[in-house]
């Protein structure tokens, strides 16, 4: 819910700073690391719902646990379902222990996708962000996004989003 204008807490320069340099360097490295998958045809959301899927027992996710994991809307993930779904990638399935639900599921041909592009991507990754980075600043980084994850995942549950 957005605050009112009298309850507003502008940013500071230091916390400025410290936003806009984390909105431009997240913003230029997802469209780097989008731009190194394009000889795979995968977009980054394809490839982190592929990614998780792939690391799954028997590849398959309730799509509900898949959004949450991924930390996407359910709408966001159903649309990237019937794109991934045209592509071969992936396939619904019904849920027998609950007919709501529904299974996403890795195809053969999904499995191969993400085989693929994984040595890419990972190369992509280390050189563009991890061999940018002293152990130090990768601790760091890691204490402040888990951090950071746990807050939104609570706020998002609170807010029933």
């Amino acid at each position: 819910m957005p605050a009112k204008k009298s309850q507003t807490r502008w940013l500071n320069p230091r916390e400025m700073k410290a936003w806009r340099s984390y909105i431009i360097a997240s913003r230029r490295l997802l469209e780097a690391l989008e731009s190194d998958l394009d000889g795979h045809d995968l977009s980054m959301a394809d490839y982190e719902v592929m990614a998780q899927l792939s690391e799954a027992p028997d590849r398959r996710m309730r799509m509900s646990e898949l959004a949450e994991v991924a930390m996407i809307s359910k709408s966001r993930l159903s649309h990237r379902m019937k794109v991934m779904e045209k592509a071969g990638w992936i396939k619904r399935e019904e849920c027998s222990e609950d007919r709501r639900g529904y299974w996403a599921v890795m195809t053969d041909k999904g499995w191969r996708a993400i085989v693929a592009a994984a040595p890419d991507h990972v190369t992509s990754v280390r050189r563009r962000f991890i061999d940018q980075l002293s152990v130090k600043e990768q601790e760091s980084l890691t204490s402040t996004f888990s951090h950071l994850t746990d807050e939104l995942r609570s706020q998002f549950k609170k807010e029933g989003i």
